[in-house]
C-alpha cells in the first residue's frame, strides 16, 4: 500500500488493522470491539458479529473503548474490554464486553450493558451478519423462542420484510460434513434480508422492530445478551488458493447493451457546469439528470438554469420530479408542465415520485398518507404526454420493494442505492457490490423486461429515509450515513464505481448514474482534495470510461476472485472487446489478462485499468 493514504481515500485518516484471532480452525477479526470475517477452516462463517447502539435517526454511536486486553494460545482466544456510548442530551450508557474462543469450534460474544441514566435509542444489542455468497437460496434450521424447530431456506430474491422473525438459533451449513448453531440469548431477534440496502448480508438484530421505537434504556436497569457459535462436523476444508497466485480474467458471451450514463445536476450546480462544459463534453455523459423538488423551493428559476444547461450541452434529458401532492394532483403536474415550457426546457422524460415516499416506511410502522401511484401517474402522463413516463423510488431499492408500483403505467422504473446506510468502513462499502447482481436479479423479478434505470447511487447518502436528515461530515470522516464522504475523492471511489457498473450491466439497464457533475457527488474536486479544486477527481475517469463504454454488447466477465478484481468489458459492432478493471482492495494485487492477448499486470490498491 502507498504510504500516502490521501489520493486512495480522500482523508490521510486510515482505518486501525484489524486483530486476526484465531483458536485451531477456528479466526475472527477484532475491529473496534466487534467481531468480522469470521471463518472456520478458511470457509466464511459469520460476516460479523457486533454490539450495535443507534441514535434516533437510526445514526450509529462509535464507543470508546477502555481496558482491552486480548490474550490467545493455539486453541483458545479470549479478549475483554469496556466501553461506554453518549447521547446527545449528555445521557451515558456503558457496557462490558467478554469474547471467548476455542478449538473445538466454539465462539461466545457476551455483553452486559448499564444505562446510566435514562438512555434513548432506536437498538442497542446485537447484530449478527450471515453472508450472501454461497448461502443465497440454501438450506438453514430456524429455532424459535417458543421452541419451535423450522428447516426453511434462506431467501434467494430480496424479501422486503423480514424472513424470519421470534429467533433464538439458526442453524445452516458451512461445507459439506460441517454445521454452524449461532444462538442468541438476553432478548428476541429477528432477521431482515439486508441486500435490500444493498449490504452483502442477511442481518439478526435485537428487538422485533414491530416495537416502538425510538425507546428508552431505563436509568440503572442492566441489560445482558450472548451470541454462542458453534460449529461442528469433520469435513474437509476447501484447499486454500495461493496469496501470490494472480487474480484470472476470464471472457464469456455477449449479452445486454451497456447503459446509458447519466449524472445528476441540481439546480445549484448549474452555473459550475456552464463554466465547465470542456470538462462535461469531455466526460461525455449520454443524459442529464435534472433534480427538481417544489418542496425545497425549486421553481422556474431552477428550471430555466436547467434549460441553458441543456442548450449548452444537448443529451436526453430526464427531470426528476418530486411531487409534493399537498393539492390537487392535476395542478401540481400540470403547473410543473407549465413552468417547463416557460422555462424553454426540452426533456426526454419525466420521472415522478411522492414526496412522502422518499421516507421508508419500517415493518410494523403506519403508511403514511398518500394518493394513490396510479392517479399520480395518470396525472403526470396527462401534464406530459409526449415524453417518456419514470416512476419507483428516489431513495433506494427497499422502498421499491416493500411499495411496488405500478409498473404497467410507466415506461422505466427506476430507484438508487447507497453503500453507507448501516456501516461505513472500507470492507463493507465494497463488499456491498456483491448485493448488486441481487438487487437487479430481484426487481427483474417484479417488473420483468421492463426497462430499467438505477441512481443517482453514490457512496455519500444523498437524502435520508429512515432519519431526519443525513448526518453532516465536516471532519471528512468514514460515517454511516453521512451526506458527504472523502473516498468519493479519492481512488477508492474509482474502483467502485467501476465495480458498481460491473456487477449490474448483466441486468440489460437502460441508464446508470453513479455521480453529480459537482458537489459532493461529483466528479469535479473541491478545495483540499488530493488534486487541484475544480479538477478532475480519479472517479472523473471511471465515469468516463462508462461513458465510452455506453451502447455496446456487455460481455460477461468474471474473475477468480471477486473479492479482490471486478472486471467490466464491452465489444463494439466491429467485434473490438474494451474491459475496466478494478482493484478493490488496499493492496497489489496481481493479475492475469491472458484472456485478452496480454499476460500478466500488477494492480495497485484502488486501481481502474483499461485493455483494449
Amino acid at each position: 500500500m502507498t504510504t500516502d493514504a490521501f489520493p486512495l481515500y480522500g482523508t490521510r485518516a486510515v482505518e486501525a488493522e484489524p486483530v486476526r484471532l484465531s483458536a485451531g480452525a477456528l479466526t475472527a477479526d477484532f475491529v473496534n470491539g466487534n467481531l468480522r470475517t469470521i471463518r472456520h477452516g478458511g470457509t466464511e462463517v459469520l460476516r460479523a458479529i457486533a454490539y450495535i447502539v443507534r441514535d434516533r435517526d437510526w445514526g450509529t454511536y462509535e464507543p470508546v473503548l477502555t481496558d482491552l486486553a486480548i490474550d490467545q494460545d493455539a486453541d483458545t482466544f479470549s479478549v475483554s474490554y469496556s466501553a461506554n456510548c453518549t447521547g446527545p442530551d449528555g445521557s451515558r450508557l456503558g457496557f462490558r464486553a467478554a469474547i471467548n474462543g476455542s478449538a473445538d469450534g466454539r465462539l461466545v460474544f457476551d455483553v452486559s450493558a448499564l444505562p446510566e441514566g435514562d438512555f434513548e435509542t432506536n437498538r442497542c444489542g446485537f447484530c449478527i451478519l450471515h453472508p450472501i455468497a454461497g448461502l443465497a437460496g440454501s438450506p438453514v434450521t430456524i429455532e424459535h423462542t417458543d421452541g419451535r424447530i423450522v428447516a426453511t431456506r434462506f431467501p434467494e430474491l430480496i424479501d422486503p420484510w423480514q424472513p424470519f422473525k421470534d429467533l433464538r438459533a439458526i442453524t445452516h451449513p458451512v461445507r459439506p460434513g460441517v454445521i454452524a448453531e449461532c444462538r442468541m440469548e438476553g432478548d428476541t431477534f429477528e432477521m431482515e434480508d439486508q441486500r435490500n440496502w444493498s449490504d452483502a448480508s442477511y442481518k439478526t438484530y435485537v428487538r422485533p422492530l414491530a416495537l416502538p421505537w425510538p425507546y428508552v434504556l431505563a436509568a440503572g436497569q442492566p441489560l445482558r445478551q450472548t451470541i454462542s457459535l458453534r460449529i461442528t462436523g469433520e469435513g474437509k476444508a476447501p484447499a486454500a488458493a495461493v496469496a501470490s497466485e494472480p487474480v484470472r480474467v476470464e471472457l464469456g458471451e455477449a449479452g445486454p447493451r451497456l447503459p446509458d450514463v447519466g449524472v445528476v445536476i441540481y439546480p445549484e450546480d448549474v452555473e459550475t457546469a456552464l463554466a465547465n462544459l470542456a470538462l462535461l463534453a469531455t466526460l461525455g455523459p449520454q443524459q442529464l439528470l435534472f433534480h427538481y423538488d417544489p418542496t425545497r423551493g425549486h421553481g422556474l428559476d431552477a428550471l430555466r438554469a436547467f434549460a441553458r444547461l441543456a442548450t449548452a450541452y444537448p443529451v436526453e434529458t430526464t427531470l426528476e420530479c418530486v411531487v409534493p401532492c399537498v393539492g390537487g394532483l392535476d395542478a401540481e403536474l400540470s403547473g410543473v408542465a407549465d413552468l417547463v415550457r416557460q422555462a424553454g426546457l426540452s426533456l426526454s422524460a419525466i420521472a415522478v415520485s411522492p414526496s412522502v415516499d422518499r421516507q421508508s416506511t419500517p415493518p410494523g410502522s403506519a403508511w403514511p398518507e398518500c394518493p394513490p401511484l396510479e392517479a399520480v401517474y395518470a396525472a403526470a402522463r396527462r401534464a406530459f404526454p409526449d415524453i417518456r413516463l419514470g416512476g419507483g423510488m428516489f431513495s433506494y431499492f427497499t422502498e421499491l420493494n416493500r411499495k411496488r408500483v405500478p409498473a404497467d403505467q410507466l415506461d422505466f422504473i427506476t430507484h438508487c442505492t447507497c453503500p453507507i446506510v448501516h456501516a461505513a468502513d472500507d470492507l463493507s462499502i465494497m463488499q456491498s457490490l456483491e448485493a448488486l447482481h441481487f438487487v437487479t436479479q430481484s426487481a427483474r423479478a417484479i417488473f420483468g423486461t421492463k426497462p430499467y434505470r438505477i441512481g443517482p447511487s453514490t457512496i455519500a447518502m444523498r437524502q435520508n429515509p429512515y432519519g431526519g436528515a443525513t448526518k453532516p461530515n465536516p471532519g471528512g470522516q468514514r460515517i454511516a450515513m453521512a451526506d458527504s464522504d472523502p473516498r468519493h475523492a479519492g481512488l477508492f471511489a474509482a474502483a467502485w464505481t467501476i465495480g458498481y457498473a460491473a456487477r449490474v450491466a448483466p441486468a440489460g439497464l437502460e441508464m446508470l448514474t453513479l455521480s453529480s457533475f459537482t458537489g459532493p457527488f461529483g466528479v469535479l474536486a473541491s478545495s483540499g482534495e488530493p488534486v487541484a479544486e475544480g479538477s478532475p477527481r480519479p472517479i472523473f475517469r471511471a465515469i468516463k470510461g462508462l461513458c465510452e463504454m455506453a451502447g455496446l454488447a456487455h460481455v460477461a466477465a468474471r474473475t477468480s476472485d471477486e473479492t479482490k478484481v471486478l472486471a467490466l468489458a464491452g465489444r463494439s459492432a466491429s467485434g473490438e472487446t474494451i474491459a475496466w478493471l478494478a482493484n478493490l482492495t488496499a493492496d497489489d494485487v496481481p493479475v492475469d489478462i491472458s484472456a485478452f492477448g496480454r499476460g500478466h499486470l500488477v494492480m495497485t490498491p484502488y486501481a481502474i485499468v483499461r485493455i483494449g
